[in-house]
């Protein structure tokens, strides 16, 4: 019987927390563009290819198997 119940190791957890935090920071990052509206670089590209990234890492977090 496994001893622990959790559906996901240590490992997969602590990527799982890196690609939240990749996907806020993409947030973050068009909430600060200076234009008007969001329009600028920082809120139409920059920020959006990052929040991806985050979502493109949380399937990699998911996915992951450890060696063991």
């Amino acid at each position: 019987m496994n001893k622990n119940n959790l559906p996901f190791s240590r490992k997969n957890y602590q990527l799982m927390l890196i690609g939240i935090a990749i996907i806020i920071g993409g947030f973050v990052i068009m909430a600060l563009d200076g234009e008007p509206h969001g329009f600028g670089f920082m809120g139409l590209t920059l920020g959006p290819v990052i929040t991806l990234a985050g979502f493109i890492f949380e399937f990699y977090a998911i996915f992951y198997k450890s060696e063991k």
